[in-house]
């Protein structure tokens, strides 16, 4: 949800507590919340024999324990210590950050209310066999109170339940720093170890308390948003939303998990924190307070601010709370900046989630943690225009409002999170990445292909039956089997792309409509072949179909497409051209243009597309693609050729941003191009009338070219063909390519060639210059790639 940007915050679900009864836009109604919205967990499917519970005591036991089992056994297996593990689990600790009681007090408190209604009913005068008809009815609506209650509604048990489930003898506790919790138990689990207390810890947050009682003790202090949503960092944020959630992770001192060979995912350098001491009030948010926690947290890790590329804040959305945090992080991130400006990310997942409370620091820390671990600088969302804080073009912050890869820079990957709690509670954590290449694959199973064969249309469309209706998980399933059972081999073949969000019903209605009409264009995330399988040729692009922000997806997830963009980035002169592909964001038209013009630079653009285009052919390499041949049109004949392998990723590099300077510098007046759509002896008939000093530089297709010239000839070439019925478009580029004009160009690129060698290769590559495969000779491969930058 995080790296797609997914908003989570919908409306109260009747799970937990009706908006009708409750809500009413006027902030000041008694006993009535303003709020309808946020962040909510959906129903888990909870097995009390896996844990030990006996069924009747379910009731008399908080959500926030049962789902504290489940969340603590899932951290356990992902860091390799599930239940098949021998260890010595006396030394492990489970500290989490819990709020005071749990939500299970409210209906329990609320069924001692029975004097007052009694009371209420004689005072009334309603009979009193009658009035105690009523008292049982209303006790009704509550949980019954029994032997389990008392330890089922204590936070504290929510870390003794797991302790005692899964064997774990060391330290046992919760704390509670209200909203800064989760992160206050991080530093007393951290604390346990560097003391060697403990061999190991399960930390984290627990909030499960998102009931109308949480909604109406921020309704009234009042921090919920009017309007319902969650801006955190937006000039338009207006109050936060309340979230729930289970966040817990596992932390081992480095040395021992390296001696274990633990799945390490990154390193807590350091933690601050501190108290308000005396402020404004106690739950006002005091900058200076929150000053000192993050001058401790780098104190603590040896290194400064300047280091950190994200800074994953407390960020509730409210206006004064978010305003004293940047006031705060400006303040130490701004000492030694050197002069730099906007060079940390700034965001939070509250943006996503709501404000999970107890939870916060955790849910923060988790994407912080994954951030590092795969290399990406996750979304922000909700942020159209920044806060007036954020504006400066000194501040050292930039709100991060898409998926962007991270590079590495001059030092290790850096991140930090904060949070902060009522009555003056502080806490700022540093992390820094473990390993600096990215070797995961960011792959969740979020994406599945459901592949069918049969020996006709017919066939196919039997085999969707029995697809409508299926939860996610039974479609993973259920597509796994199709792809293990599918045929290339066979006549009729039919692949569907799925996400989890796919109308499945709907495409396949559209899919069964095209199987049964010849005639009919498959739907979106539909492909179908007929006949026998050909060949496979691999097609790379060329100058022209750059756009800001291309490649994303395969960049941030395949370490492959990662590794050829980083590589690319080192061989671009004064580096940064990830930066051009994948610009910081930006809010206004005019910023935007000035990005999207700086891609289209020849020398940005052509590198740009060849890292993105071979990142792409490197992922599918991946997956046991070979082409049979490959081609590009025009400077994706680069590409091309390193595909085939005729010289390697080093070389591709080096010769895109020769090829990409070599052009830019040869434009001279600038020189243009025009696509012209009409049969090619139709265009040469009206250059020789029109007597226009042109080339027909790109011999697209049957019925469209491209012309190229001098820009006074382009413009008037224009206005001649549409006035002899040929429709025209002008190109987007700053050169007049493949024509004479470019010819100095030409003469480089030819001797940096030659020092290259293009050697032999098995797969066959087809030359724009000739339309023919490109010669084996070395010399002769070069002298053909070095003309086609002249020729058309």
């Amino acid at each position: 949800n995080i790296k797609g940007g997914v908003d989570a915050i919908s409306e109260v679900p009747a799970s937990h507590w009706s908006a009708a009864d409750y809500f009413d836009s006027d902030p000041k109604r008694p006993d009535q919340t303003y709020a309808r919205r946020g962040g909510f967990l959906k129903p888990v499917d909870f097995d009390p024999g896996e844990f030990g519970i006996a069924p009747n005591a379910l009731e008399a036991t908080d959500s926030a324990q049962l789902l504290g089992l489940v969340a603590a056994g899932m951290a356990l297996r992902d860091a390799g210590y599930g239940p098949e593990k021998d260890f010595d689990r006396s030394r492990v600790s489970v500290i989490l950050g819990v709020t005071g009681t749990l939500e299970l007090v409210v209906p329990l408190g609320a069924r001692l209310g029975h004097p007052l209604w009694r009371k209420a009913l004689a005072e009334a005068g309603i009979p009193a066999e009658q009035a105690e008809w009523i008292v049982e009815r209303i006790k009704a609506g509550y949980v019954p109170w029994q032997e389990s209650s008392f330890p089922g509604l204590l936070g504290n048990v929510v870390a003794g339940r797991i302790a005692n489930r899964y064997n774990l003898g060391g330290t046992n506790c919760v704390v509670d720093a209200a909203c800064a919790s989760s992160l206050s138990a991080l530093n007393l689990a951290g604390l346990e170890l560097e003391t060697r207390r403990s061999s190991m810890a399960v930390t984290g947050g627990v909030d499960c308390f998102n009931d109308i009682f949480m909604f109406m003790c921020f309704s009234k202090t009042p921090a919920l948003s009017p309007t319902g949503d969650i801006r955190p960092f937006d000039s338009k944020g207006d109050g936060t939303m309340l979230g729930e959630g289970l966040g817990m992770m596992v932390l081992k001192r480095l040395d021992d998990a390296e001696r274990d060979g633990d799945k390490i995912y990154a390193v807590l350098k350091g933690v601050g924190s501190s108290s308000d001491g005396r402020g404004k009030s106690i739950y006002a948010p005091s900058a200076e307070g929150q000053t000192k926690a993050l001058a401790a947290a780098y104190e603590r890790a040896g290194f400064g601010p300047e280091t950190v590329g994200l800074m994953e804040a407390h960020g509730t959305g409210t206006i004064a709370g978010d305003a004293a945090e940047v006031e705060a992080l400006t303040e130490v991130f701004g000492k030694d900046a050197a002069g730099r400006s906007r060079w940390c990310a700034l965001g939070s997942v509250k943006s996503m989630i709501g404000h999970t409370k107890a939870a916060a620091g955790s849910a923060g820390l988790i994407k912080a943690v994954l951030s590092l671990h795969h290399k990406v600088l996750p979304p922000t969302i909700k942020v159209q225009s920044p806060a007036a804080s954020l504006t400066s073009p000194d501040t050292p912050f930039y709100l991060n409002t898409e998926k962007r890869p991270w590079l590495k820079g001059e030092h290790p990957r850096r991140a930090a999170v904060s949070a902060l709690g009522f009555g003056g509670s502080n806490f700022h954590v540093v992390l820094e990445e473990y390993r600096p290449a990215k070797t995961a694959t960011d792959w969740d199973g979020e994406v599945e292909i459901a592949a069918f064969s049969g020996s006709d249309r017919g066939a196919l469309a039997g085999a969707l039956s029995g697809w409508e209706g299926l939860s996610w998980d039974e479609v993973r399933v259920k597509a796994a089997a199709s792809r293990a059972a599918f045929d290339p081999a066979a006549p009729a073949r039919l692949t569907l792309l799925l996400q989890r969000d796919t109308d499945l019903r709907r495409l396949l209605a559209a899919v069964r409509e095209s199987l049964g009409a010849q005639d009919k264009p498959f739907p979106d995330g539909a492909f179908f072949g007929s006949g026998r399988p050909g060949g496979l040729a691999a097609l790379f692009p060329g100058q022209g179909s750059q756009y800001v922000g291309m490649g994303r997806d395969l960049v941030c997830q395949f370490p492959k497409a990662f590794e050829t963009l980083a590589a690319a980035d080192e061989a671009y002169e004064g580096g940064g051209l990830s930066d051009i592909i994948f610009p910081k964001p930006v809010f206004t038209p005019e910023e935007k243009k000035r990005q999207e013009a700086a891609l289209r630079d020849t020398r940005a653009a052509q590198p740009a597309l060849g890292a993105v285009s071979y990142g792409a052919f490197r992922v599918l390499s991946d997956f046991g693609v070979v082409p049979d041949a490959t081609a590009g049109h025009s400077y994706g004949e680069l590409v091309a050729l390193c595909a085939a392998g005729r010289y390697d990723e080093k070389t591709l590099h080096a010769l895109s941003a020769l090829r990409g300077k070599v052009m830019a510098e040869a434009a001279g007046d600038g020189g243009s191009m025009l696509a012209v759509s009409a049969p090619l002896a139709d265009i040469e008939d009206a250059l020789r009338e029109e007597k226009l000093d042109l080339v027909v530089a790109n011999k697209n297709t049957p019925s469209q070219s491209v012309l190229s010239g001098r820009k006074d000839e382009i413009r008037r070439a224009g206005e001649v063909l549409k006035g002899r019925g040929l429709r025209c478009v002008e190109l987007q580029v700053s050169a007049a390519f493949h024509s004479p004009l470019v010819e100095g160009a030409q003469k480089i690129f030819r001797t940096a060639l030659k020092k290259v060698g293009l050697r032999k290769s098995d797969v066959p590559v087809y030359a724009n210059k000739t339309a023919e495969l490109y010669p084996e000779s070395a010399q002769s491969a070069a002298e053909t790639l070095a003309a086609q930058l002249s020729s058309p």
